[in-house]
């Protein structure tokens, strides 16, 4: 077996600055930013599908950072040296508004190196089937993921099962056409329209349990299934899960990303600067060691870290991203909640710092491990 992956030795995530190369309108809600990626940086961007790239820009004055999933395949990438991701306006979202209203060709924008742990490495050699389910904005990485299986495993086969609300607000949906043409016997297409009509029954409501189990039992046999691949709002990605999970499907071949979460983790004031420390949390990052003192029961590690480092690397806060992640060394922390990591990652020792909290009076926590 011969597993295909570009991903270099692993670094810390840093970021630069690249220039927007185009924008396209893929819905009236829902736009794809392109980016040249300099001969300089291309080992730095290399990535495996499935990962994302952390934008950051100043939005009313405030330092705003969001992470959105590569859509485009790696032999794509490479041929055009551009990397391409894609955005839903989302309501009150800072960082969505601002990219549509102001991301255009020249512009240049701080983009973060490739993270993430929604992947799944090919094998040009092996016949699998290869299926996902996913709903709305949840098509950017798996359209990367799926059409690099279709690209470099000749052999394979692909399903993909995406929910949307109508035809108008289906994102990448002459692409996706597209594939249907260029791999016609390997790649089969259901969109499923939750407010829209459409001749097969099967094909027309929301994607529940009941209609998945519908799927299984007609289209896409679980049996037949070698990887597995769900993303979108976390009641999708929950019910997918648990239908797998019912019919004995190993988890280390369900592979999924959260992409919304209703309702915004709580964010602690910021503690008194008299404040007394209540733990004392010793972070490694880039090499250097610094003693970060937590000043609040509510106060997360990534907060209180920021005030010291603020070099530490953050998005979403929200525990869906990862990009806060580290490893926890000595003592114990609690997080409040996470939709990033897996069981084992966690086993490890791998915490989300923007969702952590010391139980211990001191912990060391290491970024770079």
């Amino acid at each position: 077996m011969h597993l295909t992956t570009t991903k270099p030795k692993r670094h810390r995530a840093v970021f630069h600055t690249l220039t927007i190369s185009t924008v396209e309108q893929l819905t009236d809600e829902a736009i794809a930013i392109s980016f040249t990626v300099p001969p300089s940086l291309k080992d730095e961007y290399s990535f495996e599908p499935g990962q994302h790239l952390t934008l950051r820009a100043t939005v009313a004055g405030e330092d705003i950072r969001r992470s959105y999933s590569i859509c485009v395949s790696r032999r794509r990438a490479l041929a055009t040296g551009e990397l391409r991701v894609a955005t839903a306006v989302v309501p009150e979202g800072l960082m969505s508004t601002w990219l549509h209203e102001n991301a255009e060709p020249g512009e240049q924008l701080q983009v973060m190196t490739p993270i993430g742990g929604f992947t799944c490495p090919t094998d040009p050699s092996s016949a699998r089937h290869h299926v996902a389910i996913a709903g709305g904005s949840g098509i950017t990485p798996v359209l990367s993921l799926l059409t690099t299986a279709l690209e470099e495993e000749p052999e394979s086969r692909v399903t993909l099962v995406f929910a949307n609300r109508r035809t108008d607000t289906i994102m990448f949906l002459e692409e996706l056409m597209d594939l249907k043409n260029r791999f016609p016997d390997r790649f089969t297409l259901f969109n499923v329209l939750s407010r829209e009509a459409q001749d097969v029954e099967l094909l027309s409501g929301r994607l529940d349990r009941e209609r998945l189990e519908q799927f299984f039992e007609a289209f896409i046999p679980v049996d037949d299934v070698d990887e597995w691949y769900l993303c979108g709002p976390l009641g999708l990605v929950e019910t997918a899960q648990e239908a797998l999970a019912d019919h004995g499907v190993d988890g280390h071949h369900v592979h999924h990303e959260i992409f919304h979460v209703e309702g915004a983790a709580p964010v602690a004031p910021p503690p008194p600067p008299d404040a007394k420390p209540l733990a004392l949390v010793t972070v490694t990052l880039d090499g250097r060691t610094t003693k970060v003192p937590v000043k609040s029961q509510a106060e997360s590690i990534l907060a209180a870290t920021l005030r010291e480092r603020p070099d530490a690397p953050f998005s979403c806060t929200n525990g869906v991203c990862g990009t806060c992640r580290a490893r926890v060394v000595e003592g114990e922390v609690r997080m409040d909640r996470n939709y990033a990591l897996e069981p084992e990652e966690v086993e490890a020792g791998i915490v989300l710092t923007c969702q952590s909290h010391p139980v211990t009076d001191e912990v060391v926590l290491d970024y770079d491990a």
